[in-house]
């Protein structure tokens, strides 16, 4: 679509245009016919027709070229503009909640990602940020959790910003414990902020809750009553994990024992509706966000923009150039002695 962003600046080119046409004979030397009669002087009009130069033509048309380059300055000062303009459409989308555990077993080096060992977290961040990007018309909001539960942000259609957040995202940053029912009451909560007709959170952990003041039973009721369904996702395997530690003499591998509650994730996703997953690696994580992708779909309408590109200086320059070429050649070769 293209627009003028100030388009009352083209009311001045009646100005240049509105002398051109007051002035059109003077400018373009024809005479009136029928002139009241002066005194005669010797002439070379006897001598028939003789034809019009190429330099006097351009001469003439010299004043006609310097209002089309003033109106090229006109335009440029209504500053048209280019895109698309907000539509109303239908897309698939609803109000989800992703929430992240930041505890401190989240730093186990037991995942792959581009052929290369990475934290829980890391691998985490990378499948979450291309789910994200994969959605259309969504709201997606943000909670991380660890002794604490807190909104990292909340639901919005920025998808960029939620994929900065995501990147910056630190292990221990709420605690080094697991409160997996604050986690489930906070996102409950900024799902409230906003009315919708499908709301999920999706549940990512590799603890047990072992922290916070609601547990995860009650938490879950309220969830089954609000009608919020919950997808749980246990990341990682049950057992010893290794864990980059500092010793003695410097950084070393250390294998520590990490336990997840399949079984409470389990039924978190039961009594919600939702659906329960076990993530051992980065593929089987790829996998369950697909399946998520596929699996969340609602029809909503949503208005859609696209930026304004600025073109005003497709005419601004070309407009100053020949009306300084226009101006040069007034003063030298077409120069007029009054």
């Amino acid at each position: 679509m293209f627009r003028f962003a100030s388009p009352w600046f083209l009311m001045l080119l009646l100005v240049p245009w509105g002398y051109l046409v007051i002035n059109w004979r003077q400018i373009l030397g024809i005479r009136r016919a029928g002139g009241a009669a002066g005194l005669r002087v010797p002439s070379l009009s006897g001598l028939g027709n003789r034809p019009v130069s190429m330099g006097l033509r351009v001469s003439r048309l010299l004043p006609v070229i310097q209002v089309i380059a003033l109106s090229l300055m006109i335009i440029a000062l209504a500053r048209p503009q280019a895109g698309d303009r907000k539509v109303k459409m239908m897309t698939e989308g609803v109000n989800i909640i992703l929430a992240l555990d930041l505890s401190e077993s989240m730093r186990a080096l037991d995942f792959k990602r581009n052929d290369k060992i990475v934290t829980r977290l890391n691998a985490v961040k990378g499948v979450v940020a291309e789910f994200i990007m994969k959605r259309e018309g969504d709201r997606i909001g943000m909670v991380v959790f660890g002794s604490n539960a807190f909104t990292q942000l909340p639901l919005t259609r920025d998808y960029n910003t939620i994929a900065f957040m995501l990147d910056h995202l630190k292990i221990g940053a709420a605690g080094p414990s697991t409160a997996i029912g604050d986690a489930i009451g906070i996102s409950l909560k900024r799902l409230a902020d906003v009315r919708a007709e499908s709301n999920i959170i999706i549940l990512l952990t590799d603890g047990e809750s072992n922290a916070g003041q609601l547990s995860w039973e009650e938490a879950i009721r309220i969830a089954a009553k609000r009608g919020v369904k919950i997808h749980t996702i246990g990341v990682g395997s049950k057992g010893k994990a290794p864990f980059l530690v500092d010793g003695l003499f410097g950084k070393q591998y250390v294998h520590q024992q990490v336990n997840v509650d399949y079984e409470a994730l389990k039924t978190i996703a039961d009594t919600t509706g939702g659906s329960f997953f076990k993530a051992e690696n980065t593929k089987a994580l790829e996998e369950i966000y697909t399946m998520i992708d596929r699996m969340e779909k609602t029809r909503v309408e949503v208005d859609k923009w696209v930026e304004y590109r600025e073109l005003y200086n497709r005419f601004l320059i070309p407009g100053m150039l020949i009306y300084l070429f226009c101006l040069v050649l007034s003063n030298t070769r077409y120069l007029r002695i009054p």
